[in-house]
Protein backbone atom coordinates (compact mmCIF):
# COMPACT_ATOMS: atom_id res chain seq x y z
CA UNK A 1 0.00 0.00 0.00
CA UNK A 2 1.46 3.52 -1.06
CA UNK A 3 2.58 5.97 1.67
CA UNK A 4 0.43 9.48 1.98
CA UNK A 5 3.38 11.73 2.14
CA UNK A 6 1.26 14.21 3.70
CA UNK A 7 0.90 11.64 6.70
CA UNK A 8 4.58 11.72 7.38
CA UNK A 9 6.06 14.19 9.76
CA UNK A 10 8.86 15.53 8.40
CA UNK A 11 12.28 15.43 11.02
CA UNK A 12 11.59 19.03 12.65
CA UNK A 13 14.37 21.57 12.37
CA UNK A 14 15.74 24.19 14.12
CA UNK A 15 14.11 26.86 11.90
CA UNK A 16 10.38 24.63 12.15
CA UNK A 17 7.38 25.89 14.17
CA UNK A 18 6.92 24.33 17.84
CA UNK A 19 4.27 25.13 20.40
CA UNK A 20 5.79 25.26 24.40
CA UNK A 21 2.02 24.79 25.90
CA UNK A 22 -0.21 28.08 24.73
CA UNK A 23 3.18 29.69 23.26
CA UNK A 24 3.74 29.52 19.51
CA UNK A 25 7.15 29.73 18.35
CA UNK A 26 7.58 30.48 14.76
CA UNK A 27 10.95 28.23 15.08
CA UNK A 28 13.52 26.53 17.42
CA UNK A 29 15.92 29.47 18.22
CA UNK A 30 15.39 30.78 22.19
CA UNK A 31 16.77 33.47 23.60
CA UNK A 32 18.49 33.28 26.96
CA UNK A 33 18.22 34.97 29.62
CA UNK A 34 21.36 36.94 30.19
CA UNK A 35 21.78 39.10 32.72
CA UNK A 36 22.49 42.91 31.22
CA UNK A 37 22.16 45.30 34.48
CA UNK A 38 20.72 47.80 32.04
CA UNK A 39 17.33 48.76 34.47
CA UNK A 40 19.01 51.74 36.58
CA UNK A 41 18.40 52.09 40.48
CA UNK A 42 14.70 52.04 39.88
CA UNK A 43 14.46 48.76 38.30
CA UNK A 44 12.15 49.71 35.47
CA UNK A 45 12.70 48.85 32.07
CA UNK A 46 13.02 52.10 30.18
CA UNK A 47 13.67 52.80 26.35
CA UNK A 48 16.70 50.65 26.00
CA UNK A 49 15.56 47.88 27.31
CA UNK A 50 12.52 48.38 24.69
CA UNK A 51 14.62 48.64 21.95
CA UNK A 52 16.67 45.76 23.47
CA UNK A 53 14.36 43.01 23.35
CA UNK A 54 12.18 44.34 20.08
CA UNK A 55 15.27 43.90 17.69
CA UNK A 56 15.57 40.42 18.85
CA UNK A 57 12.06 39.42 18.44
CA UNK A 58 12.35 37.39 15.11
CA UNK A 59 14.07 34.19 17.43
CA UNK A 60 10.62 31.76 18.44
CA UNK A 61 10.82 32.86 22.24
CA UNK A 62 12.89 35.39 23.91
CA UNK A 63 13.36 34.57 27.50
CA UNK A 64 14.06 38.11 29.85
CA UNK A 65 16.36 38.51 31.75
CA UNK A 66 16.54 37.43 35.45
CA UNK A 67 13.68 39.59 37.22
CA UNK A 68 13.18 40.26 40.76
CA UNK A 69 9.61 39.40 42.26
CA UNK A 70 10.14 41.51 45.53
CA UNK A 71 13.19 43.82 46.17
CA UNK A 72 15.13 41.66 49.07
CA UNK A 73 15.59 39.52 46.08
CA UNK A 74 17.38 41.88 43.72
CA UNK A 75 20.92 39.91 42.69
CA UNK A 76 22.44 42.58 40.46
CA UNK A 77 23.48 46.75 40.90
CA UNK A 78 20.11 47.49 37.50
CA UNK A 79 18.80 44.54 37.64
CA UNK A 80 14.92 45.24 36.90
CA UNK A 81 12.11 43.89 39.12
CA UNK A 82 8.59 43.09 38.42
CA UNK A 83 7.91 43.78 41.92
CA UNK A 84 6.06 47.22 41.77
CA UNK A 85 2.99 48.58 39.05
CA UNK A 86 5.68 50.94 38.13
CA UNK A 87 8.19 48.06 37.20
CA UNK A 88 5.50 46.02 35.31
CA UNK A 89 4.40 48.76 33.32
CA UNK A 90 8.06 49.24 31.87
CA UNK A 91 7.79 45.36 31.07
CA UNK A 92 4.37 45.93 29.63
CA UNK A 93 6.24 48.49 27.43
CA UNK A 94 8.91 45.60 26.31
CA UNK A 95 6.10 42.97 25.50
CA UNK A 96 4.17 45.18 23.49
CA UNK A 97 7.08 46.47 21.02
CA UNK A 98 8.32 42.68 21.13
CA UNK A 99 4.70 41.65 20.11
CA UNK A 100 4.32 44.17 17.49
CA UNK A 101 7.20 42.57 15.47
CA UNK A 102 5.70 39.00 15.47
CA UNK A 103 7.53 37.56 18.67
CA UNK A 104 6.83 35.90 21.70
CA UNK A 105 8.60 36.71 25.14
CA UNK A 106 8.55 35.10 28.81
CA UNK A 107 9.71 36.63 31.94
CA UNK A 108 11.81 35.01 34.38
CA UNK A 109 11.38 35.42 38.00
CA UNK A 110 14.20 35.38 39.46
CA UNK A 111 15.03 35.17 43.46
CA UNK A 112 18.71 35.50 44.20
CA UNK A 113 19.16 33.88 47.56
CA UNK A 114 22.34 33.98 49.20
CA UNK A 115 23.69 35.73 45.90
CA UNK A 116 23.07 39.14 46.79
CA UNK A 117 24.34 41.62 49.26
CA UNK A 118 22.27 44.44 51.27
CA UNK A 119 23.91 47.11 49.46
CA UNK A 120 22.45 45.86 46.37
CA UNK A 121 19.48 45.40 47.70
CA UNK A 122 18.55 48.12 49.46
CA UNK A 123 19.78 47.22 52.56
CA UNK A 124 17.07 44.53 53.48
CA UNK A 125 17.71 41.18 54.71
CA UNK A 126 19.74 38.06 52.62
CA UNK A 127 17.52 34.96 52.90
CA UNK A 128 18.51 31.33 52.27
CA UNK A 129 17.49 27.85 53.56
CA UNK A 130 20.83 27.71 55.24
CA UNK A 131 22.76 30.25 56.41
CA UNK A 132 26.02 29.60 54.32
CA UNK A 133 27.29 31.88 52.89
CA UNK A 134 28.92 31.97 49.15
CA UNK A 135 32.67 32.28 49.17
CA UNK A 136 33.71 34.83 46.77
CA UNK A 137 32.49 38.35 46.06
CA UNK A 138 30.17 40.33 44.22
CA UNK A 139 29.83 43.67 42.53
CA UNK A 140 27.85 46.28 44.70
CA UNK A 141 27.12 49.80 44.36
CA UNK A 142 30.21 50.51 46.75
CA UNK A 143 32.44 48.03 44.66
CA UNK A 144 33.34 44.35 45.27
CA UNK A 145 32.53 42.51 48.40
CA UNK A 146 32.51 39.24 50.30
CA UNK A 147 28.68 37.80 49.91
CA UNK A 148 27.91 37.85 53.68
CA UNK A 149 26.14 34.88 55.55
CA UNK A 150 22.59 34.36 55.18
CA UNK A 151 19.98 34.15 57.57
CA UNK A 152 18.17 30.79 57.31
CA UNK A 153 14.25 30.80 55.92
CA UNK A 154 11.34 30.53 58.63
CA UNK A 155 8.69 28.25 57.64
CA UNK A 156 6.48 31.61 57.24
CA UNK A 157 9.53 33.25 54.82
CA UNK A 158 9.45 30.52 52.61
CA UNK A 159 5.74 30.64 52.30
CA UNK A 160 5.93 34.28 51.67
CA UNK A 161 8.65 34.04 48.94
CA UNK A 162 6.40 31.53 47.29
CA UNK A 163 3.73 34.35 47.24
CA UNK A 164 6.31 36.86 45.81
CA UNK A 165 6.79 34.55 42.50
CA UNK A 166 3.12 34.04 42.23
CA UNK A 167 2.53 37.45 42.61
CA UNK A 168 5.51 38.42 40.48
CA UNK A 169 4.14 35.63 37.95
CA UNK A 170 0.20 37.25 37.91
CA UNK A 171 2.40 40.87 37.59
CA UNK A 172 3.87 39.43 34.41
CA UNK A 173 0.92 38.06 32.70
CA UNK A 174 -1.37 41.09 33.62
CA UNK A 175 1.57 43.16 31.62
CA UNK A 176 1.38 40.74 28.49
CA UNK A 177 4.23 38.25 28.61
CA UNK A 178 3.52 35.39 27.05
CA UNK A 179 4.37 33.38 30.15
CA UNK A 180 6.36 33.41 32.41
CA UNK A 181 9.86 31.42 33.30
CA UNK A 182 10.69 30.21 36.67
CA UNK A 183 14.37 30.77 37.92
CA UNK A 184 15.95 27.50 39.76
CA UNK A 185 18.59 27.18 38.43
CA UNK A 186 22.43 29.05 38.55
CA UNK A 187 22.87 28.73 42.06
CA UNK A 188 19.86 31.37 43.49
CA UNK A 189 17.34 30.42 45.94
CA UNK A 190 15.43 27.08 44.27
CA UNK A 191 18.57 25.89 43.46
CA UNK A 192 19.76 26.07 47.07
CA UNK A 193 16.99 24.78 48.27
CA UNK A 194 17.90 21.69 45.85
CA UNK A 195 21.83 21.42 46.69
CA UNK A 196 22.83 19.53 49.66
CA UNK A 197 25.85 22.37 50.08
CA UNK A 198 23.57 24.98 50.13
CA UNK A 199 20.66 23.30 52.27
CA UNK A 200 21.44 21.79 55.41
CA UNK A 201 18.11 21.97 57.13
CA UNK A 202 16.31 19.94 59.34
CA UNK A 203 12.89 20.03 59.01
CA UNK A 204 10.30 19.48 55.87
CA UNK A 205 12.36 21.59 53.71
CA UNK A 206 15.84 19.49 54.32
CA UNK A 207 17.77 16.23 54.21
CA UNK A 208 16.08 13.61 51.66
CA UNK A 209 16.11 14.47 47.72
CA UNK A 210 12.39 14.40 47.88
CA UNK A 211 12.92 17.40 51.32
CA UNK A 212 15.19 19.25 49.18
CA UNK A 213 12.61 19.22 46.11
CA UNK A 214 9.51 20.71 47.99
CA UNK A 215 9.84 23.96 47.60
CA UNK A 216 10.25 23.90 44.20
CA UNK A 217 7.52 21.77 43.58
CA UNK A 218 5.72 24.24 45.56
CA UNK A 219 6.46 27.20 43.75
CA UNK A 220 5.82 26.25 40.52
CA UNK A 221 2.44 24.22 41.07
CA UNK A 222 1.34 27.52 42.95
CA UNK A 223 2.43 29.69 40.17
CA UNK A 224 0.44 27.16 37.61
CA UNK A 225 -2.33 27.67 39.46
CA UNK A 226 -2.39 31.29 39.32
CA UNK A 227 -1.23 31.61 35.93
CA UNK A 228 -2.19 28.03 34.21
CA UNK A 229 0.77 25.54 33.71
CA UNK A 230 0.31 26.09 29.71
CA UNK A 231 2.53 29.34 30.29
CA UNK A 232 4.87 28.69 32.83
CA UNK A 233 8.46 27.11 32.57
CA UNK A 234 11.10 26.29 34.43
CA UNK A 235 14.90 26.50 34.16
CA UNK A 236 17.33 23.97 35.78
CA UNK A 237 21.18 23.93 35.94
CA UNK A 238 21.32 20.27 37.86
CA UNK A 239 25.40 19.08 38.11
CA UNK A 240 26.37 23.66 37.31
CA UNK A 241 27.68 24.40 40.41
CA UNK A 242 27.49 28.21 39.89
CA UNK A 243 27.27 29.81 43.62
CA UNK A 244 28.71 27.37 45.10
CA UNK A 245 25.71 25.25 44.62
CA UNK A 246 27.61 21.82 44.46
CA UNK A 247 25.76 18.62 43.09
CA UNK A 248 28.81 15.92 42.56
CA UNK A 249 27.16 12.85 43.60
CA UNK A 250 25.12 11.68 40.04
CA UNK A 251 22.57 9.33 42.15
CA UNK A 252 21.85 12.71 44.41
CA UNK A 253 21.22 14.70 41.71
CA UNK A 254 19.02 11.67 39.53
CA UNK A 255 17.20 10.97 43.03
CA UNK A 256 16.82 15.48 44.07
CA UNK A 257 15.78 16.27 39.77
CA UNK A 258 13.96 13.31 39.06
CA UNK A 259 11.43 12.96 42.22
CA UNK A 260 11.16 17.28 40.94
CA UNK A 261 10.08 16.35 37.64
CA UNK A 262 7.82 13.67 38.70
CA UNK A 263 5.73 15.71 40.68
CA UNK A 264 5.96 18.54 38.46
CA UNK A 265 4.77 15.88 35.42
CA UNK A 266 1.02 16.14 36.03
CA UNK A 267 0.81 20.13 35.72
CA UNK A 268 1.70 19.61 31.98
CA UNK A 269 4.18 22.87 32.12
CA UNK A 270 4.70 25.30 29.26
CA UNK A 271 8.14 23.64 28.95
CA UNK A 272 11.14 22.72 31.23
CA UNK A 273 15.04 24.85 30.41
CA UNK A 274 18.04 23.02 31.03
CA UNK A 275 21.17 24.07 31.36
CA UNK A 276 24.04 21.37 30.90
CA UNK A 277 27.12 20.30 29.15
CA UNK A 278 25.96 17.32 27.43
CA UNK A 279 22.07 17.83 26.34
CA UNK A 280 22.22 14.72 24.44
CA UNK A 281 23.80 12.31 27.83
CA UNK A 282 21.63 10.23 30.32
CA UNK A 283 21.45 12.47 32.78
CA UNK A 284 19.93 15.31 30.63
CA UNK A 285 17.76 12.64 28.65
CA UNK A 286 16.36 10.66 31.63
CA UNK A 287 15.02 13.78 33.45
CA UNK A 288 13.58 14.65 29.79
CA UNK A 289 11.65 11.67 30.47
CA UNK A 290 10.60 12.33 33.85
CA UNK A 291 8.77 15.57 33.00
CA UNK A 292 7.27 14.01 29.56
CA UNK A 293 7.37 17.38 28.27
CA UNK A 294 8.51 19.91 26.14
CA UNK A 295 12.39 20.38 26.49
CA UNK A 296 14.86 23.18 25.51
CA UNK A 297 18.41 23.05 26.33
CA UNK A 298 21.57 25.29 27.13
CA UNK A 299 24.91 23.08 26.46
CA UNK A 300 27.35 25.83 28.06
CA UNK A 301 28.46 28.77 29.75
CA UNK A 302 31.33 27.91 28.66
CA UNK A 303 31.63 28.45 25.17
CA UNK A 304 29.67 30.03 22.43
CA UNK A 305 26.13 27.86 20.94
CA UNK A 306 27.46 27.51 17.09
CA UNK A 307 24.91 27.39 14.39
CA UNK A 308 26.17 23.84 13.94
CA UNK A 309 25.49 23.07 17.57
CA UNK A 310 21.94 24.14 17.47
CA UNK A 311 21.31 21.99 14.45
CA UNK A 312 22.32 19.03 15.46
CA UNK A 313 20.89 19.73 19.17
CA UNK A 314 17.60 19.20 17.09
CA UNK A 315 18.30 16.71 14.00
CA UNK A 316 19.73 14.53 17.12
CA UNK A 317 16.38 15.25 18.71
CA UNK A 318 17.96 16.05 21.96
CA UNK A 319 15.77 18.72 22.74
CA UNK A 320 12.32 20.81 21.21
CA UNK A 321 14.34 23.90 20.75
CA UNK A 322 17.95 25.23 21.64
CA UNK A 323 18.83 28.14 23.87
CA UNK A 324 21.15 30.98 22.86
CA UNK A 325 23.03 33.33 24.46
CA UNK A 326 26.01 35.35 23.46
CA UNK A 327 25.56 35.12 19.44
CA UNK A 328 21.89 36.54 20.06
CA UNK A 329 23.70 39.46 22.03
CA UNK A 330 25.93 40.44 18.86
CA UNK A 331 23.34 39.52 15.92
CA UNK A 332 19.44 40.78 16.92
CA UNK A 333 18.90 39.26 13.36
CA UNK A 334 20.85 36.11 14.27
CA UNK A 335 17.77 33.76 12.87
CA UNK A 336 18.07 35.02 9.34
CA UNK A 337 21.96 34.96 9.61
CA UNK A 338 22.06 31.15 10.44
CA UNK A 339 18.84 30.59 8.01
CA UNK A 340 21.05 32.06 4.89
CA UNK A 341 24.53 30.98 6.45
CA UNK A 342 25.13 34.12 6.78
CA UNK A 343 28.14 35.63 8.85
CA UNK A 344 28.02 36.75 12.28
CA UNK A 345 29.18 39.87 14.46
CA UNK A 346 31.24 38.59 17.21
CA UNK A 347 30.06 39.74 20.52
CA UNK A 348 32.29 42.15 22.60
CA UNK A 349 32.16 40.77 26.37
CA UNK A 350 33.62 43.75 27.72
CA UNK A 351 30.59 45.51 26.76
CA UNK A 352 28.03 42.98 28.42
CA UNK A 353 26.94 44.73 31.26
CA UNK A 354 26.78 48.84 31.28
CA UNK A 355 24.45 51.07 31.37
CA UNK A 356 24.48 52.55 27.76
CA UNK A 357 23.29 52.04 24.25
CA UNK A 358 26.88 50.65 23.50
CA UNK A 359 27.73 46.87 23.50
CA UNK A 360 23.59 46.26 23.83
CA UNK A 361 21.65 48.07 20.70
CA UNK A 362 24.27 49.31 18.42
CA UNK A 363 25.24 45.53 16.78
CA UNK A 364 24.56 45.84 13.04
CA UNK A 365 21.69 44.15 11.56
CA UNK A 366 22.25 42.04 7.91
CA UNK A 367 21.32 45.16 6.06
CA UNK A 368 23.67 47.58 8.01
CA UNK A 369 26.65 45.41 8.00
Amino acid sequence: MPVNISEVSPVPSLFSPVSLGKIELANRVVMAPMTRVRAGSSGIPGDLMVEYYRQRASVGLIITEGTYPDHASQGYVGEPGIATDEQAAGWQRVFEAVHAEGGRIVLQIMHAGRGTHPDINGGRRILAPSAIAIDGKTFTEKGEQPYPVPEAMTTAEIRAALEDFVTAARRAIEAGADGVEIHGANGYLLQEFLSPAANQRTDGYGGSPQNRARFVVEVVTAVAQAVGAERVGLRISPEVAIGDVFETDRDDVLATYGTLLDQLRPLGLAYLSMLHGDPGGELVQELRRRFDGKLIVNNSFESQTTREQALQQIEADHADAVVVGRALIANPDLVERWQGGHPENEPRPELFYGPGAEGYTDYPFLEAA
